[in-house]
């Protein structure tokens, strides 16, 4: 049994892999500056290298594609955690308002600092994410303050408190960006939609450090997530101490999700789909859940993203409206799904 279920998540990685290096390899060869496989290969191992093809793949595409990857294996993580903590199987960052937490930080460190610091300087670079994670903590101490029940986070007011939530800090984002000189305001807008036009390897390095710890974290404590599903009592009476495991589950999901929102603007659904995917795939063990999700997050972003800036060229269509289009009905769908 253990090597059937090892052999299909290893199956479903692989694949999943394959999915994601094929997008890759469309952005890269794609666009208003189409490129043959063996200029592409030629670039890339730095074979009789022609400038054009140098500044289109390094400057252009390939950190773009990188810094996709990068965010969807975020969201899809932070997705997985979130259901797994919370037992709700429509909660998302989008949809609880810690995207929305982080983007209203985000956009209120552009006003603050307009002008005094570049957005894609180092220091504008390192210090967007700090300003993501306060903001998603405070939407995240919201959830905790009006969501919980009889001293427990209640699956139903969860999603409620998660939507006003995310209206309230929408509303501040508003009322912050209008404040803003119009080329800042332009900026933020065209940010908040959710876009990776602006990726660059400062940002790849800034969401390195993330990357590398906090999904190991979650990994090695999966099991955790497993016993979350049976009742809080039992999961006491196991000698788990609840509370404590619960915060650092949420921490690290609004450290990926914050993050993510300051190098890409605010992606919705990702965190939504990818582990109703992983689960559909893999089971419901988290130990396969949490690998499966962040591959499959990439495989949305990547293809939105390209979707985004082929099938409208040469205007583009941000990555986050895209996977919004598909997303909403995908809500519907489950929304309808856990009434019957």
């Amino acid at each position: 049994m253990r090597n059937t279920s090892y052999a299909r998540v290893s199956t479903v990685l692989v694949i999943g892999t394959v999915i994601v290096f094929t997008a890759a390899y469309f952005s890269l060869t794609s666009g208003t500056f189409d490129m043959s496989v063996m200029d592409l290969i030629k670039t890339l191992l730095r074979i009789d290298p022609q400038p054009d093809h140098n500044l289109v793949v390094f400057d252009f595409r390939l950190p773009r594609i990188v810094l996709g990857a990068l965010v969807g294996f975020s969201l899809g993580i932070a997705g997985a955690v979130i259901q797994g903590v919370t037992r709700n199987g429509l909660a998302d960052p989008g949809i609880l308002g810690i995207n929305a937490g982080a983007g209203m930080a985000v956009v209120l460190f552009m006003f603050l600092f307009q002008g005094s610091i570049t957005m894609t300087g180092w220091l504008g670079v390192m210090m967007m994410p700090m300003f993501g994670v306060v903001g998603g903590m405070a939407a995240t101490a919201a959830i905790y303050l009006f969501a919980r029940q009889d001293g427990t986070l209640d699956p139903q007011r969860l999603i409620l408190v998660g939507i006003a939530i995310a209206s309230g800090f929408g509303a501040v984002t508003m009322y912050v960006s209008l404040k803003m000189n119009p080329n800042d305001f332009e900026m933020a807008v065209v940010w908040l939609a959710g876009s990776l036009h602006s990726a660059n390897w400062k940002f790849v390095i800034t969401m390195l450090p993330w990357i590398l710890l906090l999904p190991l974290i979650i990994w090695l404590r999966a099991h955790v997530l497993d016993l979350f599903q049976l009742s809080e009592e039992s999961v006491k009476g196991l000698g788990v101490s609840v509370e404590r495991e619960k915060n650092i589950f949420l921490l690290c999901s609004v450290g990926l999700v914050s993050a993510s929102v300051a190098v890409s603007g605010s992606i919705g659904f990702v965190g939504l789909i990818a582990p109703h995917m992983a689960r559909q795939l893999v089971g419901l063990k988290h130990k396969n859940i949490i690998p499966v999700s962040g591959v499959a997050g990439m495989a949305i972003v990547l293809i939105g993203d390209f979707i985004g800036k082929t099938i409208f060229a040469p205007a583009e269509l941000a990555v986050g409206i895209v996977v919004s289009i598909i997303g909403v009905p995908y809500f519907v769908y489950l929304l309808i799904r856990t009434r019957k």
